[in-house]
């Protein structure tokens, strides 16, 4: 079942072949985890979303408060039988039909979707895993490469690219050729007593993981989180890369060319996040 507007509809639901969505790329998604019914960092999910939809000049509907739109959410997870688990929910906005480039309209819908999954807390995977540079196509740093929209054909040619190349995943390059995130979610590397990430100035996604790992990382009285522009260069020198978005957590990166890599603080930084949310502080 989908939530689409309000209405709980069945999966196989059509969306109009005029959707701005499918047409244009007009459009904003938040992917969130739901634990056994709670919503993780749903307070940031909603004023990105508010946000995103300002810069992108959609009207914001009277009733999209973050109550309204998480009893949404709540009752979709219902109807798929969803509450008493871990789940991913996509809840996407886009603009009304009408027009071509220049819209007719700026008011919206939304549609909301589940999907059951394995693990309730996040764990730092440090499985074998292999990235390398992504640079067919660059990103540029700008507002507009910030933002959580459906316009992802980088992320969909990049994926293809580690495909064929036997890689789990690439990072993603600006067009002054610095290191700005992976293909799924953001980057942080570990040199000696300094963790750093990239500014979100630089054009990588403002991710709300990426947010929740600096508040973890300024905590740690051994490390000094940095947030600036990473080289290529940077890469093979560091000691520990890891990647991060709300549904996987932390994924270690193992193997960056001929450097491998150690995962201890990702380890440390994912063990205190895990105790924020139990301690229901998100």
């Amino acid at each position: 079942m989908v939530n689409f507007n309000g209405n709980i509809l069945e999966k196989n639901a059509l969306l109009s072949i005029n959707n701005r969505g499918f047409s244009y790329g007009d459009a904003l998604f938040e992917t969130i985890k739901v634990s056994y019914g709670k919503l993780l960092f749903w307070e940031d999910h909603y004023f990105r979303l508010m946000a995103s939809m300002r810069i992108m000049r959609m009207e914001i509907p009277m009733n999209f408060t973050m109550e309204f739109l998480e009893a949404q959410i709540l009752e979709t997870l219902k109807s798929n039988h969803l509450t008493g688990t871990s789940s991913r929910v996509k809840l996407t906005v886009f603009r009304n039909e009408g027009g071509l480039y220049l819209p007719e309209i700026n008011t919206v819908s939304f549609l909301i979707t589940t999907k059951a999954l394995d693990t309730d807390f996040y764990i730092v995977n440090d499985d074998f895993y292999e990235v390398d540079l992504f640079k067919d196509y660059y990103v540029s740093p700008s507002l507009l490469s910030t933002l959580k929209t459906n316009n992802k054909a980088l992320n969909v040619v990049g994926s293809i690219y580690a495909k064929e190349n036997k890689l789990d995943n690439c990072f993603v390059l600006n067009t002054d050729k610095q290191v700005v995130e992976a293909l799924n979610g953001n980057v942080f590397l570990v040199k000696g007593q300094v963790i750093k990430t990239p500014p979100i100035s630089n054009g990588c996604l403002k991710g709300v993981m990426r947010k929740q790992i600096i508040e973890q990382a300024k905590s740690l009285s051994d490390y000094e989180l940095v947030e600036a522009p990473i080289s290529p260069f940077e890469l093979q020198k560091a000691d520990e890369i890891f990647i991060t978005n709300v549904i996987v957590g932390m994924q270690s990166v193992t193997k960056y060319r001929k450097k491998v890599f150690t995962s201890e603080v990702a380890k440390l930084l994912i063990q205190k996040l895990n105790i924020k949310i139990r301690l229901g502080s998100n």
